[in-house]
């Protein structure tokens, strides 16, 4: 159930909000006036959802990929997987 409190609890509860993000993981909804206005959410939480976001559109960009015919043998992705693993270390 998504967490909603008024704009005047990020002014004078700030600690509680930031408990509820750390705490719960979950983001924090502000309105003003009734209407969404801000989301506030942990540090953690929100490079979390940017690599999900980032990892969405590399799988985008392989479906787009594999639709056009570019595509390769599962041998050839796993050699080069390993030879780009041995090359780092």
């Amino acid at each position: 159930m998504p967490i909603i409190r008024p704009i005047s609890d990020l002014r004078n509860k700030t600690p509680e909000i930031e408990n509820l993000c750390l705490r719960d993981e979950q983001p924090v909804f502000i309105t003003k006036n009734g209407v969404g206005h801000l989301v506030v959410m942990s540090q953690t939480m929100y490079e979390q959802q940017q690599s999900l976001l980032a990892l969405y559109g590399k799988l985008e960009e392989a479906e787009e990929q594999s639709h056009q015919g570019k595509h390769r043998s599962l041998r050839k992705a796993m050699m080069g997987i390993k030879g780009r693993l041995d090359a780092k270390t």
